[in-house]
């Protein structure tokens, strides 16, 4: 055999980013997790893809009931069902997939010791099957909205742009995560108190107007915030809060790319700890 055809992986040490020449070369491994994660979903449930449409569904009902109708939480003039559903939406999908995203290297662990492939594939894939329910769920925002008679406007523009960044959120708290989960076990633990910390420390059933004025900017530093108020006026129509979107973006992109720095940097060892 000539050397030429001979690839020799040696492991990488020291600080290094991302090498997304490698990811486009594994592309086909890519799609073929992601439409495995899809399939693997749904299998032998009697409902199937349905579930991804009565999940948030029987989430806005309760919480329409119990902040709506009960608490009476102020919405800003908004309808409560049409408020929280702009809010719940986006966050049933954040949620799981950051949950799945943090235990996607314990969980395939019998693979990740067989053969070589970006171990950085294994956080994102989650992230994208996960965006089928996301997708499929919209179902009930557009009817939600066609009852109400919310009229699209030029704010629609900039929805898919806010996506972008919903999608953002799970990938960069996934990498760090599923960084640590390889050496800390508590992290599938903490997963519970995290996502239920982060719920409500984002506009899902309340106002972001609600804060008091001095804690707003801190507030606005969580890139959830930002993501839920920017979808809410992009459907809606209303005002951009950008003082709310932001600090959040800035927050999500140092997220981002300390965390693919780490994940690189941790990527070495994963085998022989995992």
């Amino acid at each position: 055999m000539s050397s030429d055809s001979v690839s020799i992986i040696k492991p990488k040490t020291g600080w290094r980013f991302v090498d997304f020449k490698e990811l486009k070369e594994y592309r086909d491994l890519f799609y073929f997790l992601v439409w495995r994660d899809i399939k693997v979903l749904y299998a032998q449930t009697v409902l199937g893809l349905a579930w991804a449409v009565l999940n948030p569904l029987i989430q806005i009902l309760i919480f329409s009931i119990i902040f709506g109708k009960i608490a009476k939480l102020s919405t800003d003039g908004i309808p409560y069902v049409l408020f929280s559903s702009l809010g719940i939406i986006p966050w049933s999908y954040m949620s799981n997939a950051m949950t799945s995203a943090s235990q996607s290297l314990v969980n395939g662990r019998g693979m990740l010791g067989k053969i070589y492939f970006p171990r950085l594939i294994y956080p994102i894939t989650p992230v994208l099957s996960k965006l089928i329910d996301f997708l499929i769920s919209i179902i009930i925002l557009l009817c939600i909205c066609i009852y109400y008679g919310v009229s699209p406007t030029w704010n629609l523009m900039l929805f898919p742009f806010f996506v972008l960044l919903m999608v953002c959120i799970p990938v960069a708290v996934g990498i760090w995560l599923s960084s640590l989960a390889i050496r800390f076990r508590d992290v599938r633990f903490a997963m519970t108190f995290i996502i239920r910390m982060l719920m409500y420390s984002a506009p899902i059933v309340y106002t972001a107007s609600s804060v008091p004025e001095k804690y707003r900017l801190i507030y606005s530093l969580n890139p959830i915030v930002g993501v839920i108020e920017g979808i809410r006026a992009s459907v809606l129509g209303t005002p951009f809060l950008w003082q709310y979107i932001l600090p959040g973006i800035i927050t999500l992109i140092i997220l981002l790319f300390s965390g693919l720095l780490y994940f690189k940097r941790m990527e070495r060892v994963i085998v022989d700890v995992i």
